[in-house]
């Protein structure tokens, strides 16, 4: 039969992006090589793995099953790869890695050449959520999640934590006034996240020492979508600072009501499941995270 193991990654990108052209492109093929390869593979195979129906791609039984012993020959392969870069005491073969927008931007990208530099063999595969993912689902190897852990079925490392504050831009305070007491939040616009609605917890105490937690006027899914709208002097956020500490530095924001902010921190943790077989390129991200975050993390 001599299925190849190209043949079988070309099988699960087509499944994993949905269709022939988008696993082309992945691949860096021209789609009737993609195509010619997956009609290759049936034909070893003497059965029909996709069903093509129009503008989507369908699994047949045989494809179900035939997809998960799949991803078991690409995993067995990745894994001896990794056995391999252990022996030689370094990390090599694909790391896919997850986090929120915010936290990708600011802090993942910018650090990405130097682990580059330090690890060549390892190559990343990043994405962006802005919620909590299936990481088996969506076949990622290591997440850098914010907040607290519910998982219990996760390996957790901390890599940091960081304080969040209010702020607000230059242009909106002179338009609409800096806000004394915390009551005066009630004239102002609010810049708060969709979901979960503990985000819209500010580390405020009223008059009565209470917490404060705000309906907001405008409400987005990403904080970067809400840093941009307080850049733009859209009103009053809550975000964390290591994705707003150049703004401050800056002067594009500007901390609101600080004699009246709490000390909150949010902790910053790398998650992963702790059966992997890719520990090695896991510990290598972390690890130079960790390190390049620093003890003192996002503060100043």
């Amino acid at each position: 039969m001599n299925i190849t193991l190209d043949e079988i990654q070309n099988f699960i990108a087509v499944v994993d992006t949905g269709s022939i052209t988008k696993a082309a492109q992945q691949l860096d093929q021209t789609v009737s090589a993609a195509s010619r390869t997956l009609g290759r593979l049936e034909e070893k195979l003497k059965t029909t793995l996709l069903r093509r129906i129009t503008r989507r791609i369908e699994l047949t039984d045989e494809g179900e099953a035939f997809l998960e012993r799949a991803r078991d020959i690409v995993a067995a392969v990745e894994n001896a790869e990794e056995q391999m870069a252990t022996r030689r005491s370094s990390p090599a073969g694909r790391l896919r890695v997850d986090a929120a927008s915010p936290f990708m931007l600011h802090v993942v990208v910018p650090l990405i050449a130097g682990y580059r530099e330090r690890f060549p063999d390892v190559d990343l595969e990043l994405h962006s959520s802005e919620g909590y993912i299936d990481l088996l689902e969506r076949r990622t190897d290591v997440a850098l999640r914010i907040g607290r852990l519910k998982d219990s079925t996760l390996h957790a490392r901390p890599i940091g934590s960081s304080r969040i504050r209010c702020l607000a831009s230059p242009a909106y305070l002179e338009a609409r006034g800096m806000p004394r007491k915390v009551s005066e939040l009630s004239k102002h616009s609010l810049l708060g996240f969709t979901e979960p609605d503990t985000l819209n917890d500010w580390p405020l105490l009223d008059e009565k020492k209470q917490p404060v937690h705000i309906k907001p006027t405008i409400s987005a899914s990403s904080g970067e979508t809400l840093r941009q709208l307080a850049i733009e002097g859209n009103g009053v956020v809550c975000l964390s600072d290591f994705m707003t500490r150049d703004d401050r530095d800056t002067g594009r924001l500007v901390q609101v009501l600080a004699k009246h902010t709490v000390e909150f921190r949010q902790p910053i943790n790398a998650v992963y499941y702790r059966n992997t077989a890719i520990s090695a390129r896991i510990a290598s991200l972390v690890t130079y995270l960790v390190e390049s975050i620093g003890e003192s993390g996002f503060d100043h």
